[in-house]
């Protein structure tokens, strides 16, 4: 049977993807009481690679030194970028943790721009970003926000890796070779914690949702799309997150929003829009 590859536009793949991600974080959420944030990040990756492996069967060998070269590190960001990520949300509210991420694609954004039209919808990005941010008087956890920080820092690394490596080898073949050595990676941190001798048949059922929820979907979706956008754009792009976030929490978690939060919603759908029209092709 022949695979199939996703054919979407490059910007419905990307919503698509965030709200994949955002579902599968609400499932996530669930299994860190019984197996830990490493477990829970060990059971999606592992499941996730084992998933993308079957479904576009890689051909290791015939795979050049250039495409070795780059594949590796974007496997290895990915998985770093998610283990750091889970180790950040255990220590500080995910809301603060996902704002704290955006630094990095941010960052990159910036970087990667020469026009002033850029630079606005970045800001207006930013100040959305800053609207919807938890700030609190409540002490934060020092080592959270470094977490955070971190998985800020790989995120940005998954961007750039992912638009060379979208370049020089198909999707499919990338995000399931990429994903093998995310888990080779993770996996060792899954055991070493023992989340992983907590597992029951319905964790493990939950464990392959939150595999195709947070990665397998949406990971392909993301390699479609950095295939076909500018790596600022798709990074103003995936400011949607916190959005996503707060978004999903009211209707999974009932957790209403605040006036600030709706405004964050308005800004940062007015600046990925904004950066979608008015990239260069």
């Amino acid at each position: 049977m022949k695979n199939r590859e996703i054919n979407l536009p490059p910007v419905p793949a990307v919503l698509l993807a965030i709200i994949s991600v955002q579902c599968g974080a609400a499932i996530a959420k669930t299994l860190f009481p019984a197996i830990g944030a490493a477990g829970t990040a060990s059971i999606r990756i592992g499941i996730s690679a084992l998933l993308l492996l079957l479904a576009y069967r890689p051909n290791l060998k015939a795979i050049t030194r250039e495409q070795w070269k780059i594949v590796i590190p974007y496997g290895l960001s990915l998985g770093a970028m998610n283990l750091i990520f889970y180790f950040a949300i255990e220590r500080i509210p995910i809301g603060l943790a996902v704002t704290l991420e955006f630094v990095g694609p941010l960052l990159l954004a910036i970087a990667g721009s020469k026009r002033l039209v850029d630079y606005c919808w970045v800001v207006l990005a930013a100040i959305g970003i800053l609207l919807i941010a938890p700030w609190s008087n409540e002490r934060i956890d020092s080592l959270g926000v470094l977490f955070a920080l971190l998985a800020g820092a790989l995120w940005a690394a998954y961007i750039v890796f992912g638009g060379k490596i979208s370049k020089i080898m198909n999707d499919g073949q990338a995000v399931s070779t990429g994903m093998l050595f995310a888990a080779i990676l993770v996996l060792p941190f899954g055991f070493f914690e023992n989340g992983l001798v907590n597992l029951t048949p319905k964790l493990f059922g939950m464990g392959v949702a939150l595999a195709l929820l947070s990665s397998a979907i949406p990971f392909t979706l993301e390699m479609k799309a950095l295939g076909q956008l500018p790596p600022r754009t798709f990074s103003i792009l995936m400011s949607l997150e916190p959005a996503a976030a707060s978004i999903c929490a009211f209707i999974f978690l009932q957790e209403s929003l605040s006036l600030y939060e709706i405004l964050a919603v308005v800004c940062v759908v007015i600046a990925s829009a904004g950066s979608t029209l008015t990239a260069k092709r």
